[in-house]
């Protein structure tokens, strides 16, 4: 299956106005999660692990304090984002955090 393509500054800005929990830093898009407990926050990673490996793009999660799990999404290979980017970033709403 063919890679996705960079997306365009117009097209980031629409898919932004739909995700309004993320916000944009660079090349990058970027959610905080906050947990009721650390158990919690790690079930948030493993979820958001499940479905990033459905999809085969993986992004940068770091748990820290002890109940915050930070997500960034971006298209390392397309040097920004893509479709891709935003399609998990849907299907991890979708998981009503």
């Amino acid at each position: 299956m063919p890679r996705p393509t960079k997306l365009s500054e117009e097209d980031i800005n629409i898919y932004l106005k739909k995700f309004s929990k993320w916000q944009r830093k660079g090349d990058s898009i970027e959610r905080e999660l906050v947990a009721p407990n650390f158990a919690a926050v790690v079930g948030f990673l493993n979820a958001i692990a499940v479905l990033a490996e459905s999809l085969d793009h993986h992004p940068d999660l770091l748990i820290y304090g002890w109940n915050k799990l930070r997500v960034t999404l971006t298209t390392h290979d397309q040097g920004g984002l893509t479709e891709l980017d935003f399609k998990l970033a849907e299907k991890i709403e979708n998981l009503n955090f």
